[in-house]
């Protein structure tokens, strides 16, 4: 079955906005907010790749920004429409990140590609979004790009759950590095450090922060959707003083890689 297809039948009957409205997806949402707002400047214009149902895309356009928006999945599309309210200036267009032919070179003061890397397979696929997304950004304007951490799997799915001792997971993971491998069947795309440095290299970016956007709280969700509002924030009080330290990022489920295009 083809990816596209894969991708409709997943989202179809996943709630992604209640995940990122939960206090423990919330955090995911409320970091990578955090690092968008410290460059945000007036008059900026957005695009977001890969806007799934809307979550980033509205929130900046009820901040008063233009934000172009492009999604590969109909089901997303048509809720990302139902969210919209008149005072967005907003919009969104089916399409795939790995061709934004739509959009002029050197446009966007930021774009954000917070979900396509999750679903591109191949090496080839995973380069031409990413060359996409650099030639629509303009010369100093900032890329937010997500990943999802092999790391994170590793513990929760393969040993946490014992997913590893099925013969499908095995073929999927090298027994030396405990790398894992995917497809679409796989659903989800897993990347270590040195293959966002290797994916990144050929660009003409600078990067600028390295981010583990949820970092313990995957491991600990249900702790953290009872905790009471002075703990909750106490924890992201914790969790921004620690998200970017280098020694603990590689074992978040979710990983955000921002860049600064140099020419």
């Amino acid at each position: 079955m083809e990816t596209k297809k894969i991708l409709e039948q997943f989202y179809s009957g996943y709630d992604e906005d209640g995940r990122l409205r939960s206090k423990h997806g919330m955090v995911e949402f409320l970091t990578t907010m955090r690092y968008v707002e410290r460059y945000l400047r007036p008059g900026m214009k957005i695009l977001e790749v890969g806007a799934g149902t809307g979550r980033y895309s509205h929130h900046l356009a009820r901040m008063g920004y233009r934000v172009d928006a492009v999604e590969l999945v109909e089901h997303n599309i048509r809720v990302f429409r139902e969210h919209t309210t008149p005072v967005e200036d907003v919009t969104v267009v089916q399409g795939d990140a790995r061709c934004l032919a739509r959009f002029e070179d050197d446009t966007y003061d930021i774009t954000l590609l917070l979900g396509p890397m999750y679903h591109l397979f191949t090496l080839e696929d995973q380069k031409m979004a990413l060359s996409e997304a650099v030639r629509v950004t303009k010369s100093g304007g900032l890329l937010f790009v997500a990943y999802c951490g092999n790391e994170a799997s590793m513990i929760q799915f393969c040993f946490q759950r014992g997913m590893l001792r099925e013969e499908r997971y095995k073929r999927l993971v090298d027994p030396v590095t405990f790398k894992a491998a995917s497809d679409p069947s796989e659903l989800f795309q897993l990347y270590r450090k040195e293959d966002i440095d290797a994916l990144m290299a050929p660009f003409p970016v600078r990067r600028l922060h390295y981010v583990g956007t949820d970092l313990a709280t995957n491991y600990m969700r249900e702790a953290v959707d009872q905790m009471d509002e002075e703990l909750y924030e106490l924890y992201l009080m914790y969790h921004y003083s620690i998200c970017e330290r280098q020694d603990l990022v590689g074992a978040s489920h979710h990983i955000l890689d921002i860049s600064r295009k140099e020419t």
